[in-house]
């Protein structure tokens, strides 16, 4: 029986790292982390499975085996970062005067990214409402060459019909870039849904522990791979031996982190939408979500991130911040300990001012990501930081 017929549990354990998983290793059951930069041969004009570091090594191609399985993909591709791998996709895809449609909630660092290739490579962006698969089709343009989603979105939550968008994109020969890293293989694959590519931050959900920087690229065409793979290699956006180590040992856990953190979120989505000093709360997994019926067709779960609105504005949000004791006020999501941020001040600041007035970023926004700690312990401390604002 081939991998491909296994649980996704099964594959997050074994893809990659199977016994005698390169030639002439020593049965080992976990992938030992090969530090060498580089490789000998025996006859100058050959070289062996690996020549380079940068180009390949063993601990990343089993990483990279891994990745490829639990997206669905036929290959992965592994970064120094999120936004080395999506800095890459751009260095290969993009030309001076292609267009890019973007959902209108982007993750900042991706508006940045965007705004360096709008200066220095003359790309045109225009951002959108792309929870109306109508309002994608009327921004295309004969130039457009990718649409890039994010479902759910960074950090309203918005949901987008993948699958349709994608339908749409095809009819114009356009690409479909689609960020899973909120939901993470376990609960949505795009590529499934019809999505061409598909890029993650690993250092969120994959990695799950908060200690290492990744990022990743899933996808199926060939073509497209071994360009992306000669940018990787020329570019040198890749990540260290080590870092790969860590991120196949999270993995194994991953199935089991993820539905700790949705039910928590779930619990805690649902105390801040009764909460008198809550104004709104953003979680794909409630009801009362605008896109919850598309979420609910095209994922098999909500993930664990929740935002919302505390009544007043950025003096209530940060005295509210700075009150926790159990919640970690820090910058990036999906570890096991639960960290929350203010994205106007924080993960947005670099964008201005008038996209996230655009974007809906209010002063008054909330971003969470709910851990695996106790849920009564967690909504005890949200509870105890209300009562001093």
């Amino acid at each position: 029986m081939s991998h491909k017929d296994h649980s996704f549990d099964t594959r997050a354990i074994h893809v990659g790292e199977e016994a005698e998983f390169l030639e002439g290793s020593k049965n080992e059951v976990v992938a030992p982390i090969y530090l060498s930069s580089t490789y000998a041969r025996k006859k100058v004009k050959e070289h062996g499975k690996f020549e380079y570091s940068r180009s390949q090594n063993p601990t990343r191609l089993a990483l990279e085996q891994r990745y490829a399985s639990l997206e669905k993909t036929a290959y992965g591709l592994g970064f120094a970062s999120g936004l080395a791998a999506e800095a890459t996709l751009l260095f290969a895809l993009i030309k001076p005067g292609d267009h890019v449609i973007g959902f209108d909630d982007l993750y900042g660092g991706t508006k940045r990214l965007f705004h360096l290739w709008e200066e220095n490579v003359k790309l045109e962006v225009s951002l959108v409402d792309a929870t109306n698969p109508s309002v994608v089709e009327a921004a295309i343009r004969p130039e457009t060459r990718l649409i890039w989603l994010e479902s759910p979105t960074n950090p309203l939550l918005r949901i987008c019909d993948i699958k349709a968008i994608s339908e749409i994109a095809h009819k114009y020969n356009v690409l479909v870039v689609v960020d899973n890293t909120f939901l993470s293989p376990y609960f949505q694959n795009p590529a499934s849904l019809g999505a061409d590519i598909v890029v993650h931050s690993i250092t969120k959900y994959i990695a799950g522990h908060s200690d290492v920087i990744g990022g990743a690229i899933m996808l199926n065409d060939t073509e497209l791979c071994n360009k992306l793979k000669f940018c990787q290699n020329a570019l040198g956006s890749v990540p260290s031996p080590f870092d790969c180590y860590m991120v196949l040992r999270g993995l194994k856990t991953l199935s089991l982190r993820m539905e700790k953190h949705q039910s928590n979120a779930l619990a805690i989505a649902s105390y801040l939408e009764g909460h008198p000093k809550v104004a709104r709360v953003y979680y794909p997994g409630l009801k009362s979500h605008p896109q919850y019926e598309t979420g609910l067709a095209q994922a098999t779960g909500f993930g664990g991130m929740v935002s919302f609105e505390i009544r007043g504005g950025e003096k209530e949000a940060v005295q509210f911040l700075e009150s926790l004791e159990l919640f970690t006020l820090a910058e990036s999501l999906g570890g096991v300990e639960s960290l929350i941020e203010h994205p106007a001040l924080m993960t947005h600041a670099s964008i201005t001012a008038k996209e996230r007035e655009i974007a809906g970023i209010r002063d008054s926004l909330i971003r969470v990501s709910i851990g695996v700690e106790d849920k009564a312990d967690l909504i005890a401390d949200l509870e105890q930081a209300f009562g001093k604002i």
